[in-house]
């Protein structure tokens, strides 16, 4: 039965983890202006990228007097997912319309980009500093395609730059951190869902505010750090380089803010912990949220791997939400 409901799961993850075809390129000829939900594309380093768009229903174009800027939200999927999937498990897309920004949700490079995409056997995976995807081939430099991506978006929008933001899951969570090390000019704050800061990020200026969520049961963000295996116990060989504790991931983010490592505030809620770190009512700030019980999924979202491969579900947060209520303090 079990080898049976795998087989479901992988067929689903299949269907829905599989990148974006026949989009428009992203130039100034065929940037959509009407709201809604577009298949573009990006060529960077000489690979054409896929993204999804979302331009919230109250967007009205570019207006050249430069009235009313949008904020714009970054979303990076899971290691093996896609744009599409991420769609699917956080609600982003339905949040930037009740909200009213520009949410943008880009495809990792496959391992191998002259075939189709696969979870299984040619997944898209961010090259997230950890050195885990690349061995034998040349590595593609994801922190080059999303400067590129936010400045062809920054271009084509009314993009505000002092709100730009940047989160993701996983694999992609992992990307924030890099990209934000790398790229802390672009972003006002990011906040990674159960991945791992493998860098080491160095004084950060500007500074860049960061809210970490992770669950306190996931078999492939383990709170001590760790290989990461799913729930059945098995490993994957493409991803399962052992992660550092979380609580690493946190410091490191911490004392790159010039911070105390010690949290100012720690509160916990119906099985939710929250650590704040910083200087209360500082315009910069550090939150780290453990929400018991939650395995490998998005808090309050879908999981698109059953819970006996990935661990349980949780509404105890919704972390969509969240997030954004975060990134609304922070600005430049």
């Amino acid at each position: 039965m079990i080898q049976r409901l795998s087989a479901l799961g992988i067929l689903w993850l299949c269907w829905v983890a599989t990148g974006c075809t026949a989009a428009q390129s992203l130039t100034a000829d065929h940037a959509p202006q009407q709201s809604g939900r577009h298949s573009l594309s990006l060529t960077v380093d000489g690979l054409e990228r896929s993204i999804v768009l979302q331009l919230p229903k109250q967007y009205d174009g570019t207006d050249a007097s430069g009235v009313r800027l949008w904020p714009l939200v970054v979303v990076l999927h899971g290691g093996g997912g896609s744009a599409k999937s991420t769609l699917w498990e956080t609600g982003w897309a339905d949040k930037a319309e009740q909200a009213g920004f520009i949410a943008v949700f880009p495809n990792a490079a496959a391992r191998n980009p002259q075939r189709r995409s696969s979870f299984a056997l040619n997944p898209q995976l961010w090259n997230d500093g950890s050195e885990r995807f690349y061995e034998g081939q040349a590595a593609v430099d994801d922190v080059r395609f999303l400067d590129a991506l936010i400045t062809q978006l920054s271009r084509l929008y009314q993009v505000d730059p002092g709100r730009i933001y940047l989160t993701g899951f996983s694999n992609g969570a992992s990307m924030s951190f890099l990209a934000a090390a790398r790229l802390p000019h672009r972003f006002a704050a990011i906040a990674p869902v159960a991945g791992a800061c493998w860098i080491e990020p160095g004084r950060l200026r500007p500074p860049v505010s960061m809210l970490y969520i992770t669950g306190t049961d996931d078999p492939l963000n383990l709170i001590e750090g760790g290989a990461p295996r799913l729930a059945t116990g098995k490993a994957d060989a493409v991803r399962s380089k052992p992660k550092p504790p979380v609580r690493e991931s946190i410091l490191k983010w911490v004392r790159a803010l010039g911070m105390p490592e010690q949290p100012y505030s720690v509160t916990r809620d119906d099985g939710v912990s929250t650590e704040r770190y910083g200087q209360k009512n500082s315009a910069v700030e550090v939150r780290y949220v453990a929400v018991e019980g939650l395995g490998h999924t998005w808090a309050g979202g879908r999981s698109i791997l059953p819970q006996f491969m990935v661990g349980a579900t949780s509404d105890k947060i919704n972390a969509t939400d969240l997030i954004w209520e975060f990134f609304q303090l922070h600005s430049r």
